[in-house]
């Protein structure tokens, strides 16, 4: 009897470190793309926001048609056109915009980033199971406190005259980036399904990408508009 059928080669699994390889890899595209985009302004910056808009909206029909129904679908819209029309507004700003959106960009990021490595790094009591078995207190805290910190520093780094209420809106905006994550969970999990795709290697799909930039994205919009006028909503975040 040939001694290879009775001892098959064994399959290698994949080294731990390659789906956090390959996770950091994609986000420092994506992240490269955003900051490029957004430096360049005009139709650049529609054409990538519009993409990944349309994603999100690609993905949040295919989750929830069927089961959820035409109100489901008129909710995905509106998530979709924030994450596309909120940095359009930011940036149109002629002496504001840019340092809004990297603002922006920097509080939503870090807070994730922080907060996953807060979470694995330090672990302790979960969030909320029910809904995100591996997210921890220490991941949320760790990670908002970060997210502010970083945007602060980018506010500073662009003039804003007034630190303190910037750091009061980037604390929001980090903890909006959390439960936008948590918005999520819960919609997977109502829905029953794991990932919203698999466009984004490491990540899965758009929305599970943007789901705290999109909260982020419509809790600035409101602080912004509200101190600022709908036409200065970057400088109603950064001048005060």
């Amino acid at each position: 009897m040939n001694s290879s059928a009775q001892n098959p080669t064994p399959i290698k699994a994949a080294p731990p470190y390659s789906e956090l390889a390959c996770r950091i890899a994609s986000a420092l595209v994506l992240a490269v793309a955003a900051i490029v985009t957004a430096w360049v302004g005009g139709i650049w910056l529609a054409l990538f926001w519009a993409i990944a808009g349309i994603g999100v909206l690609f993905e949040w029909v295919r989750l929830v048609w069927g089961r959820g129904g035409v109100p489901w679908v008129v909710a995905g819209l509106a998530y979709a056109s924030v994450i596309v029309i909120v940095p359009l507004v930011m940036r149109a700003e002629p002496q504001w915009g840019l340092a809004a959106l990297l603002w922006l960009f920097a509080v939503v990021w870090i807070t994730d980033i922080m907060a996953f490595a807060c979470g694995r790094l330090i672990g302790g009591p979960k969030l909320w199971p029910r809904l995100s078995p591996k997210k921890t207190w220490s991941g949320f805290v760790g990670g908002v406190v970060c997210g502010t910190a970083a945007s602060t520093a980018v506010a500073a780094y662009a003039g804003a005259p007034t630190l303190a209420p910037v750091v009061a809106i980037g604390f929001v905006a980090g903890v909006a980036t959390q439960l936008g994550d948590l918005f999520e969970s819960a919609l997977k999990r109502q829905f029953g399904v794991k990932d919203t795709g698999k466009i984004i290697p490491g990540h899965g799909g758009m929305m599970d990408r943007l789901d705290g930039f999109a909260a982020a994205c419509a809790v600035v919009f409101v602080i912004g508009a509200a101190h600022g006028g709908f036409g200065g909503v970057a400088r109603g975040l950064l001048v005060w």
